[in-house]
């Protein structure tokens, strides 16, 4: 089984405060913003599942051949001439007739989203289940992973400047949220990731999850 790696150029690096909130005031009256250094990883919605037919064609109860869904996703990030973020997952997987051994390759898809809408890079790869004769239920591993150039994650300085910038009661921009103004919201979506990953379902797979 081979499987993907993403590699992409653009990732957030803003990490101002150990554990406080974003848009905390701390005591020197800056605005603290903490923002992760790797995309979250997610599934989107209809593709964390997938079911198969037999017939293929059939969507009536009586003909679903295998069901199966990720679970456990979790993500790690390590710091080195880049970052890398790798996120593994497992694959559950039941089918109906449990007669014989059995062998089943389901694609998924590793896709790394800037600001929410654009795509940055999508790779396929594919996870096997093996069910033992008898046996109704299988599971496997997989993972995938993307790696971030540094210098392209970085908060312009003027942006950061702004956000943590010291606030005392009666000055002017006192009571501006930086958060709210335009431009520090638009840098602020540009340096936003996310690797989604789920299965890649034909269309009328993703029609059935759904719709059902």
């Amino acid at each position: 089984m081979t499987l993907p790696r993403i590699a992409l150029t653009g990732m957030i690096l803003l990490a101002l405060a150990g554990c406080s909130r974003r848009g905390e005031i701390d005591a020197t009256g800056g605005i603290v913003a903490v923002r992760s250094a790797c995309p979250t990883a997610a599934i989107p919605a209809y593709t964390g599942d997938v079911t198969l037919f037999n017939p293929a064609q059939s969507r009536d109860a009586s003909a679903i051949d295998v069901v199966a869904n990720i679970t456990d996703l979790r993500s790690t990030c390590a710091d080195g001439a880049q970052f890398y973020t790798e996120a593994t997952f497992t694959v559950n997987a039941r089918r109906s007739d449990p007669t014989g051994a059995r062998q089943v390759t389901l694609p998924y898809f590793a896709t790394v989203v800037r600001g929410g809408n654009a795509v940055i890079a999508k790779r396929v790869g594919q996870v096997t289940l093996n069910f033992e004769p008898g046996q109704y239920r299988a599971s496997a591993a997989a993972k995938a992973g993307s790696y971030v150039d540094k210098g392209a994650a970085t908060l312009p300085a003027d942006i950061q400047r702004r956000i943590t910038a010291k606030r005392k009661a009666g000055d002017e921009d006192a009571a501006i949220d930086p958060f709210s103004q335009p431009d520090v919201k638009a840098a602020l979506q540009r340096t936003s990731f996310e690797l989604l990953v789920g299965f890649n379902l034909t269309q009328d797979q993703l029609k059935y999850n759904a719709t059902r």
